[in-house]
Order: C-alpha cells, then sequence, then structure tokens
C-alpha cells in the first residue's frame, strides 16, 4: 500500500493526515517535529511492539522522553495526565517540546490534553494504532480525558500537527478492538454516505478477515468525511455534532458499566441501534432500515443490545451530555440512511420506550450479549 494523504484544515493551522502501511515512523512524523525535545506517550501494550525502534530512530536527531501509561478507558483520567506532567517538568522540557501519541484512542485524547494544557499549549503528533484512533478520535482535535460522572466532559480543542495512521499496526489488533473501530466506520457511512454503506456491506466479511489494503481504503474515506465536517465546524458548534451519532446512547452504557468494560466502539454500536430504533418510531426510517443497520453490526461482530440500564439511571446519565441544552437532550438522529440531524424533536415517551427496549429485531442468543470484560489494544 502506498502511502496516502489527505489535509485537515483548521482556524489553527492545515495538518496531513498520512495512511501507509509498515511505514518508517520516525521519518513520516520529523518533519512535523518542533524543537528538539520529544515526549513519547504510549501504553504498556503498545510499548512492546512499536516504541524501541520509533525511540531510537528519534535519539538520533532529538532528545526523546517516554511516558508509559498503564493500558485502558479506566486509566483516560487526572492522574495519568500528571503522569505525562511528571515526565515533561522531570525532564526540564520547554515550549519546544513535541508530544507524540503512539497508540489508541485513549493515548491519543490523553497526550492532546497534556500537549493542550502544558505551558498553555505545546506541540503534538498522532500515531494511531487502533482502527477506532486512526478513524475518528485522532482527527479534529477534541482531547481529554473522562469523569466519574460523565465520559469526555474534562478536555480542549488542540489539533495536531500531523496524523501518521499506518495500517501495519492492526496486524497486532485483537478482533475485539478490530470490530470497536468498525462501529465507527459504520457510523460514518449511516450518517453521511448510503453509497459508502452499501461498499461496507460488500466488503465487511474481507475487512474482519484483515484485508489491509480494503481497510486502508475504509479509512480513507472516513477520515475524508471527519476532515470535511472539522474544516466546516472545527468546535462542534454546528454540523461537527453529527459525528456523535449513537454516542449519547453509548456513553450511557459505558459510564453506567464502568469504563473499559465495554470498549467504546461496543458501545456506539449498541447506541446507534437505540437511535435508528428511535428514529424509526418517530417515521423517518423503516424497520427494514434498522435490521440493515443490525446486520451491518452483526457482520463486524458488535453488540447490538445494551445491558439492562434502569430508566432513571439512563436519562441521569443523558442530562451529563454536553450536547444538552437549556436542560433539554438533544440527540443525533437519522433521517434517512446517509442523512443525520441533532434534534430535541421527540417525546419523552418515545425515547424511554427505546430506553427500556431490549429486544433484538435480527433472533435473539448470545451474539447480543456484550463482549468480554477485559481486552487491551494490541496482543
Amino acid at each position: 500500500m502506498l502511502a496516502q494523504g489527505l489535509t485537515v484544515h483548521t482556524h489553527s493551522h492545515d495538518y496531513p493526515i498520512v495512511i501507509s502501511r509498515q511505514t518508517d515512523m520516525a521519518a513520516q512524523i520529523t518533519p512535523y517535529i518542533k524543537g528538539n525535545q520529544v515526549l513519547i506517550v504510549t501504553n504498556d501494550t503498545v510499548a512492546p511492539l512499536y516504541l524501541q525502534p520509533l525511540k531510537q530512530d528519534l535519539e538520533q536527531q532529538f532528545t526523546v522522553a517516554v511516558c508509559i501509561l498503564p493500558d485502558g478507558e479506566a486509566f483516560k483520567t487526572q492522574d495519568s495526565i500528571n503522569q505525562i506532567y511528571d515526565v515533561l517538568m522531570d525532564e526540564h522540557f520547554s515550549r519546544d517540546v513535541t508530544l507524540v501519541a503512539l497508540g489508541g484512542g485513549v493515548i491519543g485524547d490523553m497526550t492532546g490534553f497534556a500537549a493542550a494544557s502544558f505551558m498553555r499549549g505545546v506541540n503534538f503528533i498522532q500515531i494511531p494504532t487502533t482502527l477506532l484512533a486512526q478513524v475518528d478520535s485522532s482527527v479534529g482535535g477534541k482531547t481529554g480525558i473522562n469523569h466519574i460522572k460523565g465520559k469526555n466532559m474534562i478536555g480542549a480543542f488542540w489539533q495536531p500537527q500531523m496524523v501518521l495512521a499506518d495500517m501495519a499496526t492492526l496486524q497486532t489488533l485483537p478482533k475485539r478492538e478490530l470490530s470497536a473501530g468498525m462501529a465507527e466506520v459504520i457510523k460514518y457511512a449511516l450518517i453521511m454516505d448510503i453509497d459508502f454503506l452499501s461498499w461496507l456491506e460488500a466488503n465487511m466479511a474481507a475487512m474482519m478477515r484483515l484485508d489491509l489494503t480494503l481497510i486502508g481504503e475504509a479509512v480513507k474515506r472516513c477520515c475524508e468525511f471527519k476532515a470535511q465536517v472539522v474544516a466546516e465546524d472545527e468546535r462542534e458548534a454546528g454540523r461537527r455534532a453529527l459525528l456523535n451519532f449513537g454516542h449519547t446512547f453509548g456513553h450511557v452504557i459505558e459510564t453506567h458499566e464502568g469504563y473499559g468494560k465495554w470498549l467504546h466502539g461496543e458501545a456506539v454500536a449498541a447506541g446507534m441501534v437505540q437511535a435508528a430504533k428511535l428514529s424509526q418510531r418517530l417515521g423517518w426510517i423503516s424497520i427494514a432500515d434498522v435490521q440493515r443497520i443490525e446486520r451491518l453490526l452483526l457482520a463486524a461482530e458488535l453488540p447490538i443490545l445494551p445491558p439492562p440500564i434502569a430508566l432513571n439511571t439512563a436519562l441521569e446519565l443523558m442530562s451529563h451530555d454536553k450536547k444538552v441544552k437549556g436542560g433539554q437532550i438533544r440527540l443525533i438522529l437519522l433521517k434517512s440512511l446517509g442523512e443525520a440531524l441533532v434534534t430535541d424533536d421527540f417525546s419523552p415517551q418515545l425515547l424511554h420506550s427505546v430506553l427500556t427496549d431490549n429486544s433484538p429485531k435480527l433472533g435473539s442468543g448470545s451474539e447480543y450479549d456484550h463482549a468480554p470484560e477485559n481486552g487491551s489494544e494490541h496482543g
């Protein structure tokens, strides 16, 4: 696979997304490193796989330090941010430092937040090593950490200098993490492009067998969609909110179950089905459309049902969502397949009916249960 590139346009600066395979990571990111100080932030799962070659290559030109954090959503906390700050302070790094996020979405979000807040803002680069991070969280500058009462409630918008998505890193990705990334891929099709939805239906089986050429094409399409949206609405004042399709429901699952028990993509998958069911009950899409969504999610080996959550608990967790305005819950719903909107135009009764609906449309059995409790980014 030859390197492919596209550019994200933002108010602060433009930056490239490079999609490649078995690339020389250091050579790709070196032109975007400012100054002579580099801090690589990674986790204890990714580090044994990719840290040493990158560190050794960068050390030929830069002063390099490393911060290795525990792996998992449960560690997306202020304590982890403080560990990053500790290394930066211990190394006497200055505003000339470049932080390099080597890992999945959790590492990318935390590294970006540390970069946004250290000395009021320093350079950072994304090297996403999971599919979910490559198609979504590494692009667009949303950074942050979780709070016990809500996911991603503390953070900042801070754009990277570049994003390097190396498809070869997916070869060490567990199947469960591949599936979690596919949830975000499917999201883009559902909200923006019905032709891409048909393409995914035709190619999902091959991608789940790790056809890196097809996955690379999917990553490129998703990044093109996100780059377009970010250019129009960098700080989520309007259209960018559509990228949260399934997330309001999904964040309820993640917060209720405990961060990390459900992977983000797994929760988003079940959340997208809930959003689709509400869209159907509003008369915007058909039951056949809902079933089509469920079939594609199942083909990606994703859950389509949430865990049991008491209605009052779900509503309380939803009330902390960032899209709530004036106490009114707003949701991303489907006007049709390939077209989404932000709306509060639904009755509480319809929302309640969806939140208490645990009946699958496509049969029954363990395939509707959530995935095992524990998982890591790479194996």
